[in-house]
């Protein structure tokens, strides 16, 4: 195992710079979650990791040594891509031994390593089948135990599960995070899914254009969002936010008045802001200060998620009871003050006491 540091790292196209200055440092059995939207540059930069893309600028270093000249094969990393890239016309066991058989590996230690990947995984059974024999899911355990039979300091990740049904992404998750807990191999993982990344990271890396907007623990992230694009990317369904100004003591939009922490009352009076709280910080209450239009609701049996408008924009929020509620019906909702989220509106930037 070995720890990551990854040092202001840029990669460029002719003239377009897709990363742009990256810094992150992954401690020794971490478990690091890339996050963003397409295009934001994070598989870019797990390939860099890898020695798959040159690197036109800073450095990576895998433990102590700077790779960036290093070939691939002598990065001690193993990589388990999304379309799992298996060799059809090898079995399983052939399948997660290939690499050791380059690496002209005594028969008996591979076999020993096989087969203790297979029960790590749940393959015994499944050993002498072929790619095409096999589940989604199984395919995705012999692209990891190909991984884990290599022994190496670092696992890369590439958007691993967005091939799987969804409940059997669930179910992969789990088994993934149960793997490194009990490996504790540092490994670096990319996902679009910010469910996937909550569930999952010791670490997030929150990324956008190219840059990284931030680093945090899930819930680091989830309670004390940087800025808006982080408040309204973490977390499902996202995070409310309205447009609006301080004044009188209140958020104003549109004839609403609505509640804000103390500090904004003391301190931002004229100023403009957007106003955000969690759905599930929304409830509802006929003393609520908040007027909303009921458009849709849709019950997944734990819960009821309640789409509505309020001063002409769209609301979401997350009830733990049953409603009876329909299209155009009116409620009034109430907020906790203490859940109240304000980011600066020309910059997205948090504001906090």
């Amino acid at each position: 195992m070995a720890s990551v540091s990854i040092e202001d790292i840029r990669k460029t196209y002719g003239a377009v710079e897709a990363i742009r200055g990256v810094s992150i440092d992954i401690a020794d059995g971490e478990f690091v979650i890339l996050v963003g939207p397409s295009g934001c540059g994070k598989s870019t930069l797990l390939r860099m990791v890898a020695g798959l893309e040159a690197i036109s600028g800073g450095a990576v270093r895998i433990g102590e040594r700077v790779v960036n000249e290093v070939a691939p094969k002598d990065r001690d990393i193993a990589m388990v891509f999304q379309n799992y890239a298996l060799y059809p016309h090898m079995t399983v066991r052939q399948n997660m031994g290939f690499s050791m058989r380059l690496r002209r590996a005594r028969a008996l230690e591979m076999e020993e390593k096989v087969a203790r990947a297979a029960k790590i995984l749940g393959l015994e059974a499944l050993l002498d089948r072929f790619p095409r024999e096999l589940s989604g899911g199984q395919r995705q355990r012999v692209a990891m135990g190909r991984a884990i039979v290599r022994d190496p300091a670092v696992f890369l990740l590439d958007e691993p599960l967005s091939n799987l049904d969804a409940k059997l992404r669930v179910q992969m998750r789990t088994e993934i995070r149960a793997l490194h807990q009990q490996l504790r191999t540092t490994t670096i993982y990319v996902t679009h899914d910010q469910v996937e990344a909550m569930t999952m990271a010791d670490k997030i890396v929150v990324m956008r254009d190219g840059i990284i907007e931030q680093i945090g623990s899930p819930l680091d992230l989830y309670d004390h969002p940087a800025n808006r694009f982080v408040a309204q990317f973490i977390g499902s369904p996202s995070m409310n936010v309205l447009d609006g100004r301080i004044g009188e003591g209140c958020f104003l939009k549109d004839g609403l008045a609505l509640p804000l922490p103390d500090f904004a009352r003391q301190h931002l009076d004229g100023r403009d802001v957007s106003w955000g709280i969690r759905p599930e910080h929304l409830k509802i209450s006929d003393e609520g200060e908040i007027d909303a239009t009921v458009e849709v609701v849709e019950p997944t049996g734990a819960e009821t998620l309640l789409f509505a408008r309020v001063a002409s924009e769209p609301i979401v929020m997350t009830l733990r009871e049953r409603v009876e509620f329909g299209p155009g019906d009116r409620v009034r909702l109430s907020t906790d003050s203490g859940q109240i989220h304000l980011f600066d509106t020309a910059t997205g930037a948090r504001l906090v006491a």
